[in-house]
């Protein structure tokens, strides 16, 4: 059960009158089309050798909580180290599952095809998360036999502790691309996931060891940083076209650190901060991958507070919201920062309303991601009850993504009322449609009283989302009349013209 923090009662009271957008009980009106993500990760450990029960309990309890919450998609960890959360023909099984890196569960199962079963059963997205080039983090000391730091040594280089597949090397991007397309080849996955781990970040007294790499093939560069962030952009590229043409409707989206160049650094470009840097110290140029198409959706680590002297986030939400607008974009928050600071303006509560407001205001913002899962499921500061209640109280679609497709599918066909043992449940079949284009993946149902206007943008009227062609009806008397609406819903989230259906519950 989630607790109110006795001490944040009072809290609690005063963050709910100062929602966006105020109605008559100040609360916000919630977006119909929203992308509303936690991530959810691995190498804290959290899952380290507590066993295939503990960890599906833990899961499961983590999506109830964050269902409630409003939250709409997954983004899980799978690969951490070159190592997989799913038997993989290519790495060995993490010792962030079991605890002894290339040792298979016990009992054995599939955490992977698990987490897009019960994500689906919740009508969450579940996007698979890899770390594109650490090969092994600072805490891991033994690696499996069939580890690529094992088989293939010279394709890997060692800076302050941590292994690096290296980006010089076209094998390397190959290599990536066959994990990559191993997923999506059999898995059902909503989404690929890459978050801000390129080059490493800068380490002081460390050298990156690629002089030998650019002087073999520096491919016309006569600066090594603009070849290294080339190495970048041709991995990301080819990732992003070998994901489409396997499934052409599979979400390659990216989490970059959250400052993408200072304007010290570029007076045109840059944002108003003093902190590390995407293009110079990551050799990320996460600007270009996105005005060219070669990422669908990107998810900026806005980790700080409002207010923060070295990276503001008013600052940067501003700065983003300008400049990324080509591609989806959504906000990475950290759940703990925001609850740990006051409002600037308003020191009596904590900064989410602030944030929201800012989300709200930023016209390209389409939506947020929660770092981290387990922390938005603790409530501190009653962050979770303020999504549940307030900002995330209806449900969302996802964005719609027409530079992938934009075409909605037909309208569901015969909706039915039906009285079977278990209860009462309005079923409906599914339209036809060629293709994955056409074909419909998901429904979602509203319901209206009498008279009310059937309008399918207010969110609060959606009672379900099921991927079946029926929904459970909560039956009372057979008296209270209703009309429910039924739409299809694409691979893309493309919505149909509704099918309605008047029943007595």
């Amino acid at each position: 059960m989630r607790l109110i923090h006795p001490l944040s009662k009072l809290l609690f009271a005063v963050v709910l009158l100062i929602g966006i957008g105020n109605t008559a009980y100040g609360k916000s009106q919630p977006k119909k089309r929203e992308f509303r993500g936690a991530w959810i990760q691995c190498v804290n450990g959290q899952f380290q050798g507590i066993g295939t029960q503990e960890m599906q309990r833990t899961l499961r309890y983590q999506l109830d909580e964050l269902q409630k919450d409003g939250v709409n998609a997954i983004i899980f960890q799978v690969r951490a180290e070159c190592d997989a959360l799913y038997p993989s023909r290519y790495e060995p099984w993490s010792k962030f599952l079991t605890g002894r890196q290339g040792t298979p569960p016990s009992p054995y199962w599939d955490p992977l095809q698990w987490m897009i079963d019960e994500c689906h059963r919740r009508g969450m997205e579940l996007h698979a998360w890899i770390n594109p080039y650490r090969a092994k983090t600072k805490t891991t000391s033994q690696l499996a036999a069939n580890h690529i730091a094992v088989t293939h040594p010279d394709r890997i280089f060692s800076y302050d502790g941590l292994y690096i597949l290296n980006p010089a090397l076209p094998e390397n991007r190959d290599y990536i691309c066959r994990v990559v397309d191993d997923i999506v080849s059999r898995y059902d996955v909503d989404g690929i996931h890459i978050d801000d781990y390129f080059y490493p970040y800068p380490a002081a007294g460390q050298t990156i060891p690629d002089q030998r790499d650019f002087q073999h093939d520096s491919r016309g560069f006569t600066d090594i940083r603009d070849w290294r962030r080339d190495n970048v952009d041709l991995f990301v590229k080819q990732l992003g076209e070998s994901v489409h043409q396997r499934k052409p409707w599979v979400k390659f989206g990216v989490s970059p650190f959250g400052i993408y160049r200072n304007q010290k650094s570029d007076p045109r470009n840059g944002s108003r901060t003093s902190g590390l840097q995407n293009y110079d110290d990551l050799y990320a140029d996460v600007l270009k991958w996105v005005n060219n198409g070669w990422v669908d959706y990107c998810v900026p680590q806005l980790y700080w507070e409002i207010g923060n002297r070295a990276a503001d986030y008013q600052e940067l939400i501003g700065w983003w919201n300008r400049k990324a607008a080509n591609r989806p974009l959504y906000i990475g928050e950290d759940v703990l920062r925001t609850v740990k600071y006051a409002d600037p303006q308003n020191p009596a509560s904590h900064q989410l309303p602030a944030k929201h407001r800012l989300h709200r205001q930023a016209a390209n913002v389409q939506g947020t991601v929660l770092w981290y899962a387990k922390a938005a499921v603790d409530n501190p500061g009653n962050y979770g009850t303020l999504l549940r209640t307030d900002y995330w109280r209806y449900p969302s679609l996802q964005p719609l993504m027409p530079f992938i497709d934009g075409d909605a599918p037909s309208k569901p066909k015969k909706v039915k009322a039906k009285h079977e043992r278990d209860g009462c449940y309005l079923t409906w079949k599914a339209p036809k449609g060629k293709g994955w284009q056409n074909e419909a993946h998901r429904y979602v149902v509203y319901r209206f009283l009498p008279g009310e206007p059937l309008d399918t943008d207010d969110p609060s009227k959606i009672v379900g989302m099921p991927y079946d062609n029926r929904l459970r009806l909560d039956y009372k008397d057979g008296r209270t009349k209703y009309i429910y609406v039924v739409t299809a819903l694409d691979r893309m989230s493309n919505e149909s013209t509704g099918k309605k259906k008047k029943v007595k519950l």
